[in-house]
């Protein structure tokens, strides 16, 4: 008994060592800096003094973050707080410590939306980076990703009124309904292949590949015409890179306007290819305007996919913003660890 008790802590203690990411960020991250933003949420009246005591909201925040670490549903969070130690540890709470059920987080999330906070949590940490040393630096890269959310099974007159702004006759006797359906979401076309659904425009610095600026669209929304939305006045350099799909000549006249140096790829016109010299230029912006990828390959292959589980604008507009601020978080987190193993280089 007291062997395998051994071999237990040791495994244990193996593994406080390794320091997962959900302890680093537990150390790492300015918890009291956006607890001062939580403050300013309106607090839920208490039907009676002798209830429960309310829930911190960090506790909330960290279930949200962990919700968007993992690309998880409110309900998964709250089973998988009471099955996984690591969430439990991360939250602060013990074993038996009772976890915010799925109805809670999701009132939660509303009250943030609704008091306009998620934008304001994500410029309190850009002000912490800011202070940390993290300014943006190098020039700043603009993309769009496709956000899917699950297709509407409409038909074509309830699609048009859609499009027109109305709203069908048949879906107002049946508010259940009603609720189920994105009337926001729109269809687009990429690489021949028809999307619905949302576009996260962002911006990020070359330097230390943070998101400093980001909006959220319908997916028929061009690229170019999310540009001045995200562009970054705070960029100590003047490089702007993007893809083609971001030439224009008024967006080349704007940039150098506003001083920047645009590194936006060069495109092909129907009868009029590309020449060996621009495709050599585009390969040179490649290797900078890669880093972007980066980004959306991180939610991809490590936060869960991009898939939103939410209805309507306002409500994917949060969920996208707080996404962009988790990778934020996780995007400091690798810069204090590599801050730290090259410390330790040097030492030895």
């Amino acid at each position: 008994m007291g062997k395998g008790f051994g071999r237990i802590e040791k495994r244990r203690q193996q593994l406080e060592a390794r320091k997962d990411k959900l302890q680093d960020l537990n150390e790492m991250i300015p918890w009291r800096d956006l607890g001062q933003v939580l403050d300013q949420l309106p607090r839920p009246e208490r039907k009676s003094k002798a209830g429960r005591k309310a829930i911190d909201v960090v506790v909330l925040f960290k279930l949200l973050i962990l919700k968007h670490l993992y690309n998880l549903s409110n309900e998964e969070v709250e089973y998988q707080a009471h099955d996984r130690a690591s969430f439990r540890r991360f939250l602060g709470l013990s074993g038996e410590a009772e976890i915010p059920d799925a109805t809670t987080l999701d009132r939660f999330e509303q009250r943030l939306r609704e008091a306009n906070l998620i934008e304001e949590l994500f410029e309190q940490f850009a002000s912490f980076l800011r202070e940390a040393g993290y300014e943006a630096k190098g020039g700043q890269i603009i993309d769009a990703t496709l956000i899917p959310v699950p297709i509407q099974r409409n038909s074509r007159e309830e699609n048009q009124k859609i499009k027109q702004g109305e709203l069908p006759e048949a879906w107002r006797e049946q508010p259940h309904k009603l609720s189920q359906k994105d009337r926001d979401a729109r269809w687009t076309k990429k690489n021949g292949q028809n999307h619905f659904g949302y576009k996260n425009h962002i911006n990020i610095d070359a330097k230390h590949g943070f998101i400093r600026r980001y909006s959220i669209t319908e997916a028929s929304v061009h690229d170019s015409q999310a540009l001045g939305a995200v562009l970054d006045p705070d960029n100590g350099g003047d490089e702007v890179w993007a893809d083609s799909a971001y030439r224009d000549e008024q967006v080349e006249v704007g940039l150098e306007a506003l001083g920047h140096s645009s590194q936006i790829h060069e495109r092909a016109y129907r009868n009029r290819p590309l020449t060996e010299e621009q495709k050599a230029s585009n390969r040179k912006k490649s290797k900078t305007r890669a880093k972007v990828e980066h980004v959306f390959g991180s939610w991809v292959m490590t936060m869960g996919g991009k898939l939103v589980r939410a209805v309507g604008l306002a409500r994917v507009q949060a969920q996208l913003g707080f996404k962009n601020l988790v990778y934020n978080l996780k995007r400091y987190v690798f810069w204090q660890q590599k801050s730290r193993s090259q410390s330790r280089v040097q030492c030895v």
